[in-house]
């Protein structure tokens, strides 16, 4: 069993990323297939066990070998969004005359620290990264030590009193949520869980994919922030629709990206603000 970082304050001594110079071999499938994002999958190959099938939804599998995420995801398919909605983050703040280094940001699902390095070289002072896994964390630490003040394994839907405390005591004002909402990864009750813990007049910034928020939707998101909006907890400041990265078959993933201002918390499913 690996070393827990559940609260555990990493080390405040930021460096670069140490991503490993270590290559991977792999495989995708042929390119004349398609497949649903989160049924598309690699074959890896190691000296112990030969090659083996990993779906790239199986997160904690990937992030126990080192590079292995950073080679799939950036190297190989084009990922773009940390460094897009960087930029796009650091275009609002301009307008509304906001510091980036004003920001506490709590990093939803920040898995090996790529967003949260990016918010570092955007000049944010103080980012929590939380994960539910705890090979992401352990990830975050050999990749990128130093990126976070600290970053705690929870589940934000059932976070004990203690944690809870713990939590609220960070102030946040910012909550970021990059290519991690949908395909059952990161629930809705769980941005809802994050989202409360902000400040009012704090930054959203999140992406998501296309589909969910269209009207066919069936995750919850769709309804979640359409009705955030409706109620007036949530003001939209920006969308862009842009490139999240590449299929396995080389089409383009189309995400959107949302920079937005909390004015409320968001209620649970059918209750109706006081």
């Amino acid at each position: 069993m690996g070393q827990k970082y559940p609260s555990t304050t990493l080390p405040t001594t930021r460096s670069k990323s140490v991503g490993p110079a270590l290559r991977h071999r792999i495989a995708l499938p042929e390119p004349s297939l398609a497949y649903d994002q989160d049924a598309e999958w690699l074959v890896l190959h190691s000296a112990d066990s030969g090659w083996r099938e990993i779906r790239f939804h199986d997160y904690a599998e990937i992030y126990e070998l080192p590079g292995l995420y950073e080679q799939i995801f950036y190297e190989i398919l084009k990922c773009s969004s940390p460094k897009f909605m960087s930029d796009f983050l650091r275009i609002e703040l301009e307008f509304a005359g906001v510091a980036p280094n004003q920001l506490r940001v709590l990093d939803l699902g920040a898995g090996n620290g790529i967003m949260g390095e990016e918010l570092r070289k955007l000049g944010v002072n103080f980012v929590i990264g939380v994960d539910i896994l705890e090979s992401a964390a352990r990830a975050a630490a050999r990749d990128r030590p130093g990126i976070y003040d600290e970053y705690h394994v929870v589940d934000m839907t059932a976070l004990p009193a203690d944690r809870l405390r713990i939590m609220r005591g960070y102030r946040f004002n910012a909550l970021t949520c990059i290519a991690a909402l949908g395909f059952g990864d990161i629930p809705p009750a769980c941005l809802r869980a994050a989202f409360n813990l902000l400040a009012d007049g704090g930054w959203l910034v999140f992406t998501i994919k296309e589909g969910f928020l269209s009207e066919s939707d069936h995750s919850g998101f769709s309804a979640l922030l359409k009705a955030a909006v409706r109620d007036g907890s949530l003001e939209v400041v920006g969308t862009e629709v842009y490139q999240h990265r590449l299929a396995t078959n080389g089409t383009p993933l189309y995400y959107t990206g949302v920079v937005a201002r909390k004015l409320a918390d968001l209620e649970p499913p059918g209750r109706t603000p006081a």
